[in-house]
């Protein structure tokens, strides 16, 4: 990813933060000589070492995929910013955070390690409900995917959030993000100048 001085993100604690927050992306991969993309939800590792998924059994990409250099690309708040709201001259443009991970991919099939993993995801994302739904499926259910593990290899940050405006044209651009509704994109901006 092209990555401007303005807005670089090097803290790594920072950048694994934004993957616990941001855990559904893209998983890049070659599908017969061609660029493909599945979009999906990982988890990091608690050691901060590999992120973890699934993907269906029918998806063409889990077929070449292992032992492929692959990307995870993941997303945070974003939108656009028109130069009306800078008091200084400016172009349109774009903020956003993202992160991007590199790293080999091995897939496994084991019914086990995918029950895990499974169970893992669940718990995450059914934790947020009043009631939470417990695991309850066949085990002949997680015949239907595979696994995908990608050993982290570099890890890029990207923040473009203003930084290379004055700090009275980064305030306007949070006032009209906040208007706007954006605001998890103004909030982000907020932690930015701190």
């Amino acid at each position: 990813m092209y990555i401007p001085r303005h807005f670089a993100v090097s803290d790594r604690d920072e950048m694994f933060a934004f993957i616990e927050a941001n855990a559904f992306g893209q998983l890049i991969s070659s599908v017969a000589g061609r660029p493909f993309s599945t979009h999906m939800p990982f988890l990091l590792s608690a050691d901060r070492t590999s992120c973890i998924g699934h993907l269906a059994r029918q998806n063409p990409q889990h077929g070449e995929i292992g032992g492929q250099q692959v990307l995870i690309s993941l997303q945070g708040p974003h939108d656009y910013v028109s130069p009306s709201w800078y008091r200084s001259p400016g172009v349109p443009t774009w903020n956003y955070q993202a992160v991007h991970i590199y790293g080999r991919c091995r897939v496994f099939t084991d019914r086990q390690k995918l029950k895990s993993l499974v169970d893992a995801l669940t718990a995450r994302y059914e934790s947020a409900f009043a009631k939470p739904w417990r695991p309850d499926y066949k085990a002949s259910m997680l015949d239907a995917i595979v696994g995908v593990e990608v050993t982290v290899s570099e890890i890029q940050g990207k923040y473009k959030l203003s930084q290379n405006r004055s700090e009275e044209d980064r305030l306007q651009v949070i006032d009209a993000l906040e208007k706007l509704g954006s605001t998890d994109l103004a909030a982000a901006m907020r932690r930015n100048e701190a």
